[in-house]
């Protein structure tokens, strides 16, 4: 792996010129392991987020080397450089008509697809639903067991290549038009009601004590909902947009989450 990083880092360096037989051969090698779920973007790792900004940039240089082309799919033509996934049902992975996925991205088995997108560096969880009209980006990495409502929008990044994508952790659910970008988290377990903002720039406070735990990230098993707080200016006193954390669950209770929900007013959709 390590020699292969090697190879790409070099071909990244000398992206300028032009692409060799050998070259295609060896960015195309790590964007199937990719498709493979052999390799990934990013992943955790002693609770910070690790970028493997290599396997981004043979991504970058896919791109390059690609010439667009005319994909005729049933009824449907595209034009893209870059083919969709394939031969779904042997993944284990049921995808519903109107679903794509692009070459590149992973699917575990056990994951469904309505009508709704997943880009290329893109992984997706085990028995994770992408809902009707939601959208994981480019490299984003989803966890097991997560629900993806209505129309819910994962960012996708690809430059800089060291960029941290969106990171979703095991058995969230993501309330319906949330949007989760610029590298936001959402750790493990946690609940986002309907129309959650989350980015970098986004703080995420506790309305039991009204401190603020942070920004872009909501804490593991924490159940939240978008909300705004005062800030005055030269021009008057606005609303600013935040999340609230509601309160927090045990992983024991998840059984009974729907109840929680419904006792705290939130809808996921």
């Amino acid at each position: 792996m390590a020699d292969l990083q090697a190879e790409i880092d070099d071909l990244w360096e000398r992206r300028s010129e032009p692409a060799t037989p050998e070259a295609r051969q060896l960015v195309t090698s790590v964007i199937d392991d990719l498709d493979r779920g052999e390799i990934r973007v990013a992943e955790l790792v002693d609770g910070d987020v690790v970028v493997h900004d290599w396997v981004k940039k043979a991504i970058l240089l896919l791109f390059s080397q690609s010439a667009m082309e005319t994909i005729e799919l049933g009824p449907f033509e595209y034009a893209d450089k870059i083919p969709l996934k394939h031969d779904y049902q042997t993944q284990g992975v049921r995808v519903v008509p109107g679903a794509s996925a692009r070459y590149g991205s992973f699917l575990e088995r056990g994951v469904i697809m309505m009508p709704s997108y997943v880009n290329i560096g893109a992984r997706v969880g085990a028995n994770t639903m992408v809902d009707t009209w939601a959208t994981v980006g480019s490299c984003a990495q989803i966890g097991a067991n997560v629900h993806l409502s209505g129309g819910v929008g994962i960012g996708g990044v690809l430059e800089p290549p060291q960029a941290a994508p969106v990171m979703v952790g095991d058995n969230c659910m993501i309330g319906s038009r949330s949007m989760v970008t610029q590298g936001a988290r959402v750790g493990e377990g946690a609940v986002l009601g309907e129309g959650v903002i989350l980015n970098p720039g986004i703080p995420v406070i506790e309305a039991e004590t009204g401190q603020q735990v942070g920004r872009g990230v909501v804490p593991p098993y924490a159940i939240c909902v978008q909300a705004g707080r005062k800030r005055e200016f030269a021009g008057g006193e606005f609303m600013m947009p935040c999340v609230l954390v509601l309160r927090y669950y045990q992983p024991g209770e998840r059984t009974h989450l729907n109840q929680i929900l419904r006792d705290e007013g939130v809808n996921v959709g």
